[in-house]
């Protein structure tokens, strides 16, 4: 029932009111349950990925130290190149997935010592294309910057690199980021096929590849704050920061 109001207008009676009170309400705590659910599947396919990400790391690096320092190291490079807070945070999360492809290289390829042959190098480079196809079938954002880095961070800003050959700011800018921090982190590690190198041989070959490999602006970037970078790399090793701390504990949003 509805009455009138003294200008002659109609309005909710008492009823009505508390009706729509109530609709409202619940539409609210439907809201709010569906929000609370997708966050649930969201962080359940985040803890399969990142999980898968480690097995592939582990092919390369049985500590999986490497994938954690790369989160880590992106997000303070995208801060130090004026990035937002909330996109280099998301950066931090999506960029230990970037070798997530390497779980189809075979071993007798991935962990050979010594060069590749040309065959060999053809199916490692594969790599960034099939950690793309498993990122990208998620419309979340996080798993889209992911893919979006799997699939860039072997560019070159030559336009040398794969599997696109893209050149300049055509890569984009996670790609650019990723690829330098890992050659910055991965070439500090000792490997299979190689011991590790110091740290000034690290920057002097980082210092090579301006222009070439990488974006010169990140580069110099790097370059202007090399004793923090090095130092929170080194922190970050020896506080056995987990891959759930990475994720979940240190998060600055």
């Amino acid at each position: 029932m509805t009455s009138l109001a003294p200008d002659g207008s109609k309005r909710f009676d008492d009823a009505a009111s508390a009706q729509m009170e109530t609709l409202l309400a619940d539409f609210g705590k439907m809201y709010q349950e569906r929000n609370e659910a997708l966050r649930e599947v969201v962080a359940a396919h985040q803890d399969a990925l990142y999980k898968l990400a480690l097995a592939a790391e582990y092919k390369d690096d049985d500590t999986g130290v490497h994938i954690v320092r790369i989160g880590v190291l992106a997000e303070a490079l995208a801060l130090a190149l004026g990035q937002s807070r909330t996109w280099s945070t998301l950066l931090r999360k999506a960029a230990p997935m970037h070798d997530i492809g390497k779980i189809g290289i075979p071993d007798a390829v991935l962990k050979k010592p010594g060069g590749l042959t040309p065959e060999e190098r053809g199916v490692m480079n594969r790599h960034p294309e099939i950690g793309a196809e498993i990122l990208g079938r998620s419309r979340v954002p996080l798993f889209q910057l992911a893919a979006e880095i799997s699939l860039s961070h072997h560019e070159r800003f030559d336009g040398g690199g794969y599997p696109k050959g893209l050149a300049g700011v055509a890569i984009p800018l996670a790609g650019r980021i990723v690829a330098v921090v890992d050659f910055f982190d991965a070439l500090s590690m000792a490997r299979c096929y190689r011991p590790a190198f110091a740290t000034e041989e690290v920057r002097r070959m980082l210092l090579a590849e301006r222009g070439k490999s990488f974006d010169p602006r990140v580069v110099d970037t790097l370059l202007d704050h090399w004793a923090p970078f090095v130092s929170l790399r080194d922190r970050v090793t020896e506080s056995r920061v987990s891959f759930g701390d990475l994720v979940h504990a240190i998060d600055h949003e």
